[in-house]
């Protein structure tokens, strides 16, 4: 039996948002075992990572949408998963990204994420969106501010502990200038 998904491919001035495949749990193995990985649920074993991986396509068959695989247009070295999550017990539909340390500090995050919210927001049709960080993640804090979210309020994550809901600007309130919302 073939299952077949239609995942919308999504292109950006530098990156392809493609479906995702078993390849890329093999790309994300070192990540899922570094610290680095503690952010988004980790460290992750190799067969955790596959898992991983079935869940995000899992998660496209369940909802008709989710995570997307993000690679470099120019090389197409593979970068991470970024898209829209919501998971059973999940606060509120999101917008999440995981990037591969060598794709980090290149704004690679925020663009795939702008993409991914012209989706949710254009295609799906969501009024509203969140992401949800971790307290200590920064970074992720960094590319939610490049995104025009603000933090809405802490959230104790029955998984992950006490987590930051930030909130993206409404679609409503990018037609109307964006940023002038939070002023």
């Amino acid at each position: 039996m073939t299952l077949t998904l239609d995942i919308p491919r999504l292109e950006t001035e530098r990156l392809i948002l493609r479906a995702p495949c078993e390849a890329d749990a093999e790309k994300e193995v070192d990540f899922w075992a570094s610290e680095a990985a503690r952010f988004v649920g980790g460290p992750l074993r190799p067969d955790e990572v596959w898992r991983s991986v079935g869940g995000v396509l899992g998660h496209w068959v369940m909802r008709g949408y989710g995570f997307w695989a993000v690679d470099l247009k120019e090389t197409g070295a593979y970068l991470g998963r970024v898209g829209l999550w919501n998971p059973l017990g999940w606060p509120e539909p999101e917008i999440g990204w995981t990037l591969m340390p060598e794709a980090w500090g290149n704004g690679y995050a925020t663009e795939a994420a702008l993409a991914s919210r012209a989706h949710a927001y254009d295609v799906l049709g969501w009024e509203t969106a969140i992401s949800l960080i971790d307290p200590e993640n920064a970074a992720s804090k960094a590319v939610a501010r490049r995104l025009g979210a603000r933090f809405d309020y802490p959230f104790d994550h029955p998984k992950f502990g006490p987590s930051e809901i930030w909130r993206h600007l409404a679609p409503s309130e990018l037609e109307n200038g964006g940023m002038e919302a939070y002023a």
